[in-house]
């Protein structure tokens, strides 16, 4: 099927092409945007409480006003406020409000908007809409802090903005740096990498420019894919989705030139060549992205909405570079020819690679020793993710230097932390008769008596009396792991067990969602790594026609997974004295280096299969696999592993730590698994390796088959499985 495909594509490349632009211009004009939210709610299943509150909410308070986003007044020298600031307050406030923003109803402040230590004002700017991820409100935020500053002039005060609204634009705006900064880097560094590899700066350019076609194609994909299917990208799938088609794309890129590189030092002739390496090479690449797939669409077992709307859409990404592997590659070098190794003459003959020879033959003479050392560094560093603690404040992610992060931190000057973004309480009568009033107070002191609650209101009853809603203001800053604990702990226990007779008790808000998700994410730790794990198993099984050998691959991965979060911990967690980790990581580094990781196993493995059908000795094939495929490996790994790497650059924690972890994790499995831990221990297995197959038997070389007029240095040649 591959060389079918392979030939295809070679001998007719115009239409290939033609057809792959033709599709992304389609999709580029055609398809419909990602939609994304930031809205937690919209990421859990209907069963769990805070969504259940956010329901009643809707059900029984349409019309309640919660602030959107909180404007933050206090005086230039920090001191208290004077009653001529209170008074400019109340002006620039109505200023606001007369502006008359879409998306704002009304900008409103009060006597008692002033804090305790009388340091701080607040101001709160009320939607029009009751959903507070309304699309139009990071834009009227925007233009209320180009409001606020004209209005500021001639007073003694500054204002800044924080609050849900706000925290979502400066996100967005940050976020955008970070994808232009992301991808330029990228770009920057696959050129650089590949024209250090190849020597020739057409190969260092075309990948860039594939791969860009293929974005265009895959983003198209999956916005249809999200509109019909009813799926949202999270804020941060745009950064990710670059890095896994650039790092992703440019690896299989890598496998088939290699390949190619290969078939022509052989003295085939260029479109031969061409279509013998998608041939060799396409299993290889298919078992590869398969891997891969199958991994992000576990994600679609995840109870975080998050996470199901990233694994298809990361699915899909993949599918589309592999099949623009097999066909728009082919294609584009079917062109090209020779030409695009210019200058370098490196395709004529095969250099000697005294390092790649030198690693073969000590893995080759001490099997035992190279595996129990591999595996010993790989336990140590996995000892560290023993400490790894989750966190779920996405607010800390956030550079300090936002106006949204720095405006929280001045309002907490003056009020309890918890002031922004109140937890909600509700208390519904099961009956579906009227609450008692009475009843309602008494439940306000229970719930004001629990530790760490700031403050709670007076109960609002709904039209119909059988619902009633508190305010209940915490100590801590909503996302952070006390309030956190706080809304799914002791505040939720005081609140069920407190309901008055015949009432149901339900809390929500933001922190009460949080405590719901650290739930969700608990639950798919159990659920997706197993089955991702066995649905790559399954692949390396079908690939090697083997049970033994994708056991303990999967049992190496595990332990490069466990070693990566262990390094992980260590680095941010322990060294820069964080409270935790991004609460997603396990899952990321899991999927992805366990996923792609596992490519350079299967290439490594694949490699060591060709040797032994050869007939040469256990230790020969070792040596011999190692030394061709290093080099393949190690290229593809680095290039990988730094566009991962680039996500160091950005100034969010979370994009940093994903992207030392996975960056990390990839180095780890080429170098210290690929390279070494896989080759020897399937040595010191021999035959067993490929049970109850016969996979190292040895078979006649299709190749040769097909090209009997090659010699021998041919056969040799092409069973350079660089299945790179």
């Amino acid at each position: 099927m591959f060389r079918r495909v392979g030939r295809f594509a070679v001998h007719r490349p115009w239409l290939t092409i033609a057809g792959w632009i033709l599709a992304a211009v389609a999709l580029s004009l055609l398809a419909p945007g990602l939609k994304s939210t930031t809205d937690e709610t919209e990421f859990l299943p209907s069963h769990y409480e805070s969504v259940q509150a956010g329901k009643l909410q809707e059900k029984a308070f349409p019309k309640t006003e919660q602030p959107s986003a909180i404007v933050v007044f206090q005086r230039s020298d920090g001191g208290k406020l004077t009653d001529a600031d209170r008074a400019d307050v109340v002006k620039v406030t109505r200023g606001l409000d007369d502006k008359h923003h879409k998306g704002v109803a009304h900008v409103v402040t009060s006597p008692q908007a002033v804090s305790p230590n009388g340091e701080i004002a607040l101001a709160n700017v009320v939607a029009t809409d009751r959903n507070s991820q309304d699309g139009t409100l990071p834009d009227a935020v925007k233009d209320l802090r180009q409001d606020a500053k004209g209005l500021l002039d001639g007073t003694h005060l500054k204002a800044g903005f924080t609050g849900q609204a706000a925290t979502n634009l400066d996100a967005q705006e940050s976020s955008g740096d970070t994808d232009s900064m992301i991808m330029s880097a990228t770009l920057l560094l696959i050129v650089i990498l590949l024209l250090v590899i190849f020597r020739s700066p057409l190969i260092a350019l075309m990948p860039v420019l594939i791969i860009a076609l293929v974005f265009a194609v895959a983003l198209g994909l999956i916005g249809t894919a999200a509109h019909l299917g009813g799926l949202k990208a999270d804020t941060s799938i745009s950064a990710i989705l670059i890095v896994v088609l650039f790092g992703v794309g440019t690896d299989y890129i890598l496998f088939l030139l290699f390949r190619y590189r290969e078939e022509l030092r052989a003295g085939q002739e260029p479109k031969e060549a061409l279509t013998n390496a998608v041939a060799r090479v396409g299993e290889t690449i298919a078992s590869a992205a398969g891997a891969v797939i199958v991994a992000f669409l576990a994600l679609l077992l995840s109870t975080m909405g998050m996470m199901r709307a990233m694994g298809p859409s990361l699915a899909i990404a993949v599918g589309v570079t592999l099949v623009a592997a097999l066909t728009l590659v082919p294609a584009v070098f079917s062109l090209l020819g020779t030409k695009a190794f210019w200058p370098s003459k490196a395709w004529k003959k095969r250099p000697r690679n005294r390092v790649a020879d030198g690693l073969g033959s000590l893995v080759a003479r001490r099997p035992a020793a190279i595996a129990a050392l591999s595996a010993a560094v790989l336990a140590a560093l996995a000892v560290g993710a023993l400490s790894f603690k989750a966190e779920f404040d996405t607010d800390s992610q956030l550079p300090q230097k936002l106006e949204s992060v720095q405006a929280m931190k001045d309002l907490q000057r003056g009020f309890s932390a918890g002031q922004s973004d109140p937890a909600m309480v509700y208390v519904e009568s099961r009956g579906g008769t009227a609450l008692d009033k009475g009843a309602l107070g008494t439940y306000k002191k229970e719930l004001a008596g629990t530790d760490g609650v700031g403050a709670v209101t007076d109960p609002v009853i709904s039209p119909d009396g059988t619902v009633a809603q508190y305010s209940v203001v915490l100590k801590y800053r909503p996302t952070e792991d006390k309030a956190i604990d706080l809304a799914g702990g002791a505040l939720r226990d005081s609140a069920h067990k407190a309901a008055p007779d015949g009432t149901k008790a339900y809390v929500g808000g933001t922190s009460a969602v949080l405590a719901d998700v650290e739930k969700a994410v608990n639950h798919d730790y159990k659920l997706v790594f197993p089955i991702a794990g066995l649905a790559i198993m399954v692949i390396l099984g079908l690939l090697l026609r083997s049970l033994v050998a994708p056991l303990y691959l999967m049992v190496a991965v595990a332990l490069g997974f466990s070693a990566t979060l262990g390094s992980t911990v260590w680095l941010f967690q322990d060294l820069q004295h964080k409270n935790g980790l991004l609460f997603m990581l396990p899952v990321i580094v899991y999927l992805f280096v366990v996923a792609i990781g596992t490519d350079y196993n299967i290439l490594m493995v694949a490699r060591l299969r060709e040797e032994v059908r050869r007939g040469v000795p256990a230790r020969e094939a070792v040596r011999t696999a190692v030394a061709r495929s290093a080099p393949t490996i190690a290229s593809a790994a680095v290039i990988l592993a730094g566009t991962f790497g680039v996500l160091l650059l950005a100034d969010n924690s979370m994009l940093q730590q994903m992207g030392f972890a996975v960056a990390f994790g990839i180095l780890l499995t080429a170098f210290v698994m690929a390279m070494l831990l896989v080759p020897t221990v399937t040595s010191l297995l021999g035959h067993k390796a490929w049970w109850p197959g016969h996979q190292d038997a040895p078979r006649p070389d299709p190749a040769a088959t097909a090209f009997p007029a090659q010699s021998p240095g041919r056969h040799r040649a092409a069973d350079e499985e660089v299945h790179s």
